[in-house]
């Protein structure tokens, strides 16, 4: 498979706007185990979580910092970087490890483990589709190391445009497993999640209309040339 092939481009488009995704709702997902890390009594729900409360603290500062490297990651195989790739992979299975390890934890405590579930089960989903882009046979299209500089753009510009719509609307995603007597918990920094998701989606629309001045403009220097030879 060639590097330059269509479906090696639209194989790291899926990559890199996955693992945008991944590190976004990781990221989200770690600020959201806040309520039971710090106010654990708060909740009849969330009661049995209290003698635990400094391990719940740890996923917190854990899910963050897997979020913020995932994020990093992506930005890292948009840019074509050499170690981009390995620095992705090894943040996924770090999601993954320790977001079986909250899984269990939750699930022996108070019976549930929602909503970290769809976060993990994001991790695990891209995770599986990084360790297939390894096949011998589709690395050697996919290769993010290889790609040209502005073939990723496209990707760039969907991921932070998708980015700031999961910003937008992730309270209410999440409503069902953040309602208690009739509150969306879920539902909080209004003013900050309003104005990085409208950051990020206009950020998108920008790299893509960047990407397409690039290309008219390589467009034109092709054609300028032709007429002058």
């Amino acid at each position: 498979m060639s590097t330059n092939s269509s479906f090696a481009k639209f194989l790291r488009f899926i990559g890199i706007v996955l693992m945008a995704l991944t590190g976004g709702f990781t990221l989200l997902g770690g600020v959201g185990t806040t309520c039971a890390a710090l106010f654990p009594a708060k909740y009849d729900s969330m009661a049995a979580l209290a003698p635990f409360q400094w391990l719940y603290i740890l996923f917190v500062l854990i899910g963050i910092a897997l979020g913020v490297m995932g994020i990093r990651a992506t930005i890292m195989l948009i840019k074509g970087a050499d170690n981009g790739y390995r620095d992705a992979l090894y943040t996924l299975l770090a999601g993954a490890v320790i977001g079986f390890m909250h899984i269990m934890v939750s699930r022996s405590l108070r019976g549930s483990s929602m909503p970290v579930d769809a976060v993990v089960y994001t991790n695990v989903l891209t995770l599986v589709i990084f360790l297939l882009f390894k096949i011998p046979a589709i690395w050697q299209g996919v290769d993010f190391a290889k790609a040209k500089a502005n073939q990723n753009k496209p990707a760039a510009g969907a991921s932070a445009i998708l980015l700031g719509i999961m910003t937008l609307t992730i309270q209410y995603a999440m409503a069902s497993t953040h309602t208690w007597d009739g509150v969306n918990y879920a539902d909080v920094f209004n003013a900050s999640m309003t104005g990085i998701g409208l950051a990020l989606m206009a950020l998108g629309v920008m790299v893509f209309i960047l990407w397409k001045a690039i290309r008219q403009s390589r467009r034109d220097g092709m054609i300028v040339e032709h007429n002058v030879e």
